[in-house]
């Protein structure tokens, strides 16, 4: 009887320990192999495992990857584009703002030689334009109403587009005179400094809130050709001085696209 009870003992501590070796061993295989289980489950249920290839396919769509920041330091601005105080000669009053369209520069006139500069996007070609207007109206994240010489250019797009982030004015706009033009913010800065837009002048969002911060009702703003023959320019090493003849008021030149032209493969940012 003591031999029986014992092989009993045995034999019982013998299956656990069996046991418990197997589902260790089980419990393993699953982790260096989850297709595996799914695998089975498929055969079990009778359908086509769907375990993941080895290499994606072509055609698989993957959401793009958010940016760590939103706003505008999610680029990097080049330094000549960046918000400096330079030497600036000129006979314009100070608060006069200068917008040098071939270099991509806009001056806000300090006086005693020195101007704020900022980097901005122009015209692109065939949407340059010159002339002296005066800031008639200022907007906190204005709406966007494109007008009617834009619908006419690009049917496709909307007519009215309110405030806020996904706005293409950005977080701020001035108005220039009773003209179609603005200057104003930008949602996407990789545009600074290049000649994109449809004739209006944009700065990244906390360059425009910086300048909206200094002009007023009335501002003067100048806007020179863009092969301004007067304009002089130093070396970057020396600061940027350039010389501005003080300019007659005068309505704005556009420079408009051939009639009949049709707008293809434009990106949102040559919209506005």
């Amino acid at each position: 009887m003591r031999i029986a009870l014992g092989q009993v003992m045995a034999q019982t501590s013998a299956g656990r320990l069996f046991s418990s070796t197997g589902a260790l061993v089980l419990g393993t295989a699953l982790m260096l192999s989850p297709a595996l289980l799914e695998s089975a489950s498929a055969q079990l249920l009778g359908y086509a495992s769907n375990a993941p290839m080895a290499f994606p396919s072509d055609n698989l769509m993957v959401a793009p990857a958010q940016p760590a920041d939103d706003g505008d330091d999610a680029v990097v601005m080049p330094e000549r584009l960046k918000r400096a105080i330079v030497a600036f000669d000129t006979h314009e009053a100070p608060g006069t703002i200068v917008i040098d369209t071939g270099n991509t520069y806009l001056y806000y006139v300090l006086g005693q030689g020195r101007a704020v500069r900022y980097g901005v996007g122009v015209g692109r070609e065939g949407f340059t334009w010159s002339g002296v207007q005066n800031i008639t109206r200022k907007a906190e994240w204005p709406d966007w109403t494109p007008p009617s010489e834009m619908i006419a250019r690009q049917p496709y797009l909307p007519r009215f587009v309110a405030g806020g982030p996904g706005n293409p004015l950005g977080a701020r706009a001035m108005y220039l005179g009773s003209s179609i033009y603005r200057i104003h913010g930008t949602n996407d800065p990789s545009t600074i400094g290049k000649f994109v837009s449809s004739g209006c002048i944009r700065l990244t969002n906390e360059d425009v809130a910086d300048l909206f911060s200094r002009v007023t009702i009335g501002t003067k703003v100048v806007v020179l050709p863009k092969n301004a023959p007067h304009m002089a320019t130093r070396s970057p090493a020396t600061r940027t001085t350039i010389s501005v003849r003080p300019a007659a008021a005068q309505r704005p030149v556009a420079t408009t696209a051939v009639p009949g032209r049709q707008a293809m493969n434009l990106s949102t940012s040559s919209l506005y």
